[in-house]
């Protein structure tokens, strides 16, 4: 069976890469970590060096494995954790000396964190109360968001009355009643099955766009950072591997982890043995690979060869393509519109390769 790899990219190994910088020459950004460490017990760092900028009205997604220091940036921003080093400013002022309540700072959380006895919409009213504004203002305001989060006719119900998205509804709206500057969301659709969290996906981005708030968003999972976010920043052990818009981070990721991080991807190891332009040759095993590069790198140099599996055409007979050897399939998994198909090329490497589902799509791969 001949295979052929396309639209493989070669990422460069070694440690974490410095987040890029946020805005256009001459526009500060709007929140800022800068030189960020972290620790609980004085020992180990769970956040190190970092360094991020957000955009003023960008909608930002930290992403990353459980563990990986997401949400502890999300809370050190919010005031309820404090930097064991660094600052962290935002509109240009360190806020280290500043209380939650003081940052004009919208939160949702995965648990919603709705007071129970009240209902939707003294919910909504609470930090309207707080801020002590008058009671018309308040109507106006708990209106004005019950239309946004399109829950109007609900200000009745108490939280046990709503399904989960209707919930997660109303903490959205509770954060952003009070119209705050910025609004940090800390998974807030982990706790929705698949169609509803893929429903609440669109809603927030809706209202992101429709008010142009600042939104630093918290989730591990890829997809719906992906559809949510101007930038995603890409967190591993502490550190932030890459920053850069979806597109760029699937299509030229500069680091190892972030092509396994984001969507599927097959790396290979291999080393340079020739570079031309934005384009180079790769050894692997034996096997020269044809590359485009998306990080420097020199005749010689070892390097990670990131190959989506939707890139790898599957055909009985050869093609004309750069890279085509000699592969046996191993198995062969339905996913309703698609096909995960396992091949092995020679003895050195295994290779996960999607194709699409279509009838006789099966007898195409050699099901």
């Amino acid at each position: 069976m001949a295979t052929g790899a396309s639209g493989g990219v070669s990422a460069q190994t070694g440690e974490s890469a410095a987040a890029q910088d946020a805005g256009p020459d001459g526009v500060p950004p709007y929140v800022e970590f800068e030189s960020i460490d972290k620790s609980y017990d004085g020992r180990t760092l769970v956040v190190r060096d970092l360094d991020l900028s957000v955009r003023e009205g960008e909608f930002l997604t930290l992403l990353g494995p459980s563990g990986s220091g997401k949400t502890t940036c999300l809370m050190m921003l919010a005031g309820f954790e404090t930097p064991s080093s660094g600052t962290i400013r935002i509109a240009g002022r360190s806020v280290h000396d500043l209380p939650p309540r003081q940052r004009n700072i919208g939160v949702v959380f995965q648990n919603y964190a709705l007071f129970p006895h009240l209902t939707v919409g003294e919910n909504l009213s609470f930090p309207l109360e707080v801020r002590r504004l008058d009671p018309a203002q308040r109507r106006e305001r708990v209106q004005r968001a019950l239309r946004l989060v399109r829950l109007e006719g609900f200000e009745d119900r108490r939280p046990d009355q709503l399904s989960g998205g209707q919930q997660q509804r109303v903490a959205i709206g509770r954060a952003l009643v009070f119209e705050p500057s910025l609004v940090l969301m800390d998974e807030p659709l982990g706790a929705l099955d698949r169609s509803l969290r893929e429903e609440m996906q669109y809603e927030i981005r809706r209202i992101h766009r429709s008010l142009g708030v600042t939104v630093v968003y918290v989730t591990h999972d890829q997809q719906e950072a992906m559809v949510m976010s101007d930038r995603i920043a890409v967190f591993n052990r502490g550190r932030i591997e890459q920053v850069a818009s979806p597109e760029i981070l699937y299509e030229e990721p500069e680091r190892p982890f972030v092509a396994r991080f984001i969507g599927g991807n097959n790396l290979l190891r291999g080393r340079v043995t020739a570079v031309d332009g934005d384009y180079c040759r790769v050894a692997v095993s034996g096997q020269m690979i044809a590359a485009y590069r998306v990080a420097a790198c020199g005749v010689g140099d070892p390097v990670a060869l990131a190959i989506r599996p939707e890139r790898v055409a599957l055909a009985s007979r050869p093609r004309e393509y750069s890279n085509q050897f000699e592969a046996r399939v191993e198995a062969i998994t339905f996913l309703g519109d698609h096909l995960i198909v396992h091949v092995r090329a020679g003895r050195a490497y295994r290779l996960r390769t999607q194709v699409p589902q279509h009838r006789g799509a099966w007898r195409d791969v050699g099901g």
